[in-house]
């Protein structure tokens, strides 16, 4: 257990400077996904249900609970007279059939980008092609995309040295993809493996790595530089939040990963004069502004935003909840 955060007079009195990563927290396709269980619980009424997290992230969950939310983790465990979300990270194939099987209502709140993914799968598999897909074994959007196609037409890899260990010819028709929310610079260099391996291996004509996930690694980077620390606020099985720390780490600046304010250990800020500060995709700006109140306590805070992009991306909600 972290020592409570308290401040001295002594301790309150030393600066510590405070940059706040921008873009940062809420992407467009998390936005939409909470605001369809909302919109389902105004349509429908409470409960609506939601196979998995609609996304990664303890505060939002809890918060569309206390609406009349309740999260499952299969169908199975739905009423089939109840509505039921599907999370932002897509589902296979086989769970909208199920439920329409079922007879049941329901809402898909899949990332329009994840979306994308699925329907490039379909068309590289169309055109012959056997599918690489770049991404973490076991990641919700990854069980979602690979659950597009039948066994044995995709083929998971995660580091260079899986594209080493491919047992396809170099000759054989293969497309790669990649889960939205992956290291960019991981992601260059697997691709790059696979290029090198299959020089005639069919890549998607726009990166798949999500304009969200670019932009908040991008700005971790152009602040990581100046600071002791680096603290990114996002959910331990949010990939794209553990990306965050991966590239300020990588770049020799010291980061942690936490949830709440109440995570922050005050030993962490010996010797710190500054900090930089970010939010996954799914972390919602709330609880940024809460560990800014909580370093303020500590500290004798100088806050400052260091933007690297504006995103003014929105996405439009399913038609059946704006009829």
């Amino acid at each position: 257990m972290n020592a409570p955060l308290q401040s001295t007079d002594t301790v309150a009195a030393e600066p510590l400077n405070l940059l706040i990563a921008a873009p940062r927290g809420f992407c467009a396709g998390v936005d939409r996904a909470i605001e369809i269980v909302e919109k389902a619980l105004e349509r429908y009424g409470a409960p609506v249900y939601v196979r998995h997290e609609i996304v990664h992230n303890k505060y939002v969950v809890e918060g569309l609970k206390a609406k009349g939310a309740i999260f499952v983790k299969e169908l199975d465990e739905v009423p089939t007279d109840a509505p039921v979300v599907f999370s932002a990270h897509g589902v296979p194939k086989s769970v909208p059939a199920e439920a329409e099987r079922r007879n049941m209502i329901y809402v898909d709140a899949t990332c329009p980008l994840v979306s994308k993914v699925h329907r490039q799968a379909e068309r590289q598999l169309e055109k012959g092609r056997h599918i690489i897909f770049i991404g973490h074994r076991g990641h919700p959007e990854v069980i979602g995309t690979m659950g597009q196609v039948e066994d044995g037409q995709m083929t998971l890899v995660e580091t260079v040295e899986d594209v080493e260990n491919l047992p396809f010819d170099a000759d054989q028709p293969l497309a790669y993809l990649t889960q939205t929310t992956l290291s960019v610079d991981d992601t260059v260099e697997v691709i790059a493996a696979l290029e090198a391996r299959y020089p005639h291996v069919s890549g998607p004509k726009a990166e798949d790595i999500c304009y969200a996930t670019s932009n908040r690694q991008a700005a971790v980077k152009e602040l990581a530089a100046d600071c002791d620390l680096v603290l990114v606020v996002g959910a331990p099985n949010s990939s794209n939040s553990l990306r965050l720390v991966e590239v300020a780490e990588r770049l020799g600046t010291p980061s942690k990963l936490i949830q709440r304010a109440e995570e922050i250990d005050p030993a962490w800020l010996d010797g710190v004069k500054t900090i930089g500060l970010t939010a996954g995709a799914s972390a919602p700006e709330i609880l940024v502004r809460e560990v800014v109140d909580a370093l303020a306590k500590l500290r004798n805070v100088t806050e400052r935003t260091i933007t690297t992009a504006e995103e003014k991306m929105v996405f439009k909600l399913p038609r059946q909840l704006t009829e």
